[in-house]
C-alpha cells in the first residue's frame, strides 16, 4: 500500500501536523527537523494528495478556462501566454474546448465547480441565459478575457477593438485604396464582430469612401472562411484593391485564394489581417496585421485572477483596455491607378 501522512510522521519521530507544515512550505519547523522529514518522505516515496490538501488549504490552485476554439492561432497563442504565467505563479490549468457548443460548456463549468477550481477565465461573450444565471451565482472569481461580454458584473483584459479596425481601415485609405474588401467574423459577437464591424464602416465614412455592400462578407475566424469569402470576393465587378480581414486565420485564408487564382498579394490585392498572431510570420508575403498584445493579455488576465483570488475585496472599477498596434510587414502596397 501507498505510505500515508502518519507513516511518515511515525518513522520521522514527528507529529502529523508537523509533516503537514513541511509539505505546505509554512516556516514553523526548525530546518533540522524539516530535513529530517524531506529525508523521510522521499525514502518512503510518499506523495501528498493532492485533493486532501485543497480540502485542508481550501485552495486547489486550480484554474478552469473556457476556450471556444482552439485550432484559432489567436486563443492557442494566448492560451500559452496564460499557461506560462498560472504555471509560475503554481497554478494549474483545466482548459475545456466548448466549440461553441453551451451545454458542454455548461457541464464543464459544473466540473469546474465541483473540481473547487479557484478561478475562472471565459474567453468568448456568446453566453446564454443559463451560463449567465450560473457564473452569476457562482462564489468563484471569474474574468472574461479578449471579450467584454453584456454583464457588466465581471472584468475584461481587452483591446479597443473599434479603434483597432478604425485604425486598420484607415491605413488601407491612407495608401490610396477604395475599393476596400471586409471579411468580417461572427456578428453575435460583440467584440470581435460588431465593433470591429462598426469601425471598418465609420473609417469609410469618415474619409468619404464609399461603402459597398458587396465588398462586405461574415465568416468565422478560420482560414478556410476566408478562403471560400475571398473566392466570392474576386467575382465582384470591379473586384476590391484592398482587404482587412478580422482575424489572421480568415487573412491568410484569402490569401491562399488569391493565389490559386494567379493573382498576387500585396501586387492584385493588398491584406490586412487581425491579432498577430504567429501566422503572420509564417506566411508568405508576411501578413501585415492588427495587433493585439497577446502574450500581454493573458499574463494580464492570470495576474488579475489571482489578485480576485486573494483578495475578495479586489474588485476592478472597469476593464483592463490594453493597447494595439498596427505591424506592417509585405502584405500590402500603395495603390497604383490600373492601366
Amino acid at each position: 500500500m501507498a505510505p500515508k501522512i502518519k507513516d511518515v510522521a511515525k518513522k520521522a519521530g514527528v507529529s502529523v501536523t508537523t509533516v503537514s507544515r513541511v509539505l505546505n512550505g509554512e516556516k514553523y519547523v526548525k530546518d533540522d527537523l524539516k530535513a529530517k522529514v524531506k529525508r523521510v518522505i522521499d525514502e518512503l516515496g510518499y506523495a501528498p494528495s493532492h485533493i486532501a490538501r485543497s480540502l485542508v488549504r481550501k485552495k486547489t490552485n486550480l484554474i478552469g478556462v473556457i476556450v471556444p476554439d482552439l485550432t484559432s492561432s489567436f486563443y492557442s497563442t494566448i492560451l500559452s501566454s496564460i499557461e506560462e504565467t498560472a504555471s509560475l505563479n503554481d497554478y494549474n490549468l483545466l482548459v475545456c474546448n466548448i466549440i461553441e457548443d453551451t451545454d458542454k460548456e455548461l457541464k464543464y463549468l459544473n466540473v469546474f465547480k465541483e473540481m473547487r477550481v479557484d478561478g475562472i477565465i471565459i474567453m468568448h461573450e456568446k453566453l446564454s441565459d443559463d451560463i449567465r444565471s450560473f457564473i452569476n451565482k457562482l462564489d468563484i472569481p471569474v474574468i472574461f478575457s479578449s471579450v467584454r461580454p453584456l454583464d457588466h458584473k465581471f472584468v475584461s483584459v481587452i483591446i479597443d477593438d473599434y479603434e483597432a479596425a478604425y485604425d486598420a481601415t484607415r491605413y488601407l485609405i491612407e495608401l490610396g485604396h477604395e475599393r476596400i474588401a471586409f471579411i468580417g467574423g461572427d456578428m453575435r459577437d460583440i467584440t470581435s464582430g460588431q465593433n470591429r464591424y462598426v469601425g471598418y464602416r465609420n473609417a469609410l465614412k469618415d474619409q468619404r469612401v464609399r461603402i459597398v455592400n458587396d465588398y462586405i462578407r461574415f465568416g468565422d475566424y478560420k482560414t478556410q472562411s476566408g478562403y471560400n469569402l475571398m473566392k466570392e470576393l474576386l467575382a465582384c465587378e470591379p473586384r476590391p484593391t484592398a482587404l482587412f480581414a478580422v482575424s489572421d486565420d480568415m487573412a491568410v485564408g484569402a490569401m491562399n485564394c488569391i493565389h490559386d487564382h494567379q493573382l498576387k498579394v500585396p501586387d492584385d490585392i493588398s491584406i490586412i489581417g487581425f491579432d498577430g498572431s504567429q501566422l503572420t510570420e509564417l506566411v508568405r508575403p508576411r501578413l501585415s496585421s492588427m495587433e493585439q498584445p497577446i502574450q500581454d493579455m493573458g499574463k494580464i488576465t492570470v495576474d488579475t485572477l489571482i489578485e480576485l483570488i486573494s483578495d475578495p475585496t479586489f474588485s476592478p472599477r472597469e476593464d483592463l483596455i490594453l493597447g494595439h498596434k498596427l505591424v506592417v510587414r509585405d502584405s500590402c502596397r500603395a495603390y497604383q491607378t490600373e492601366r
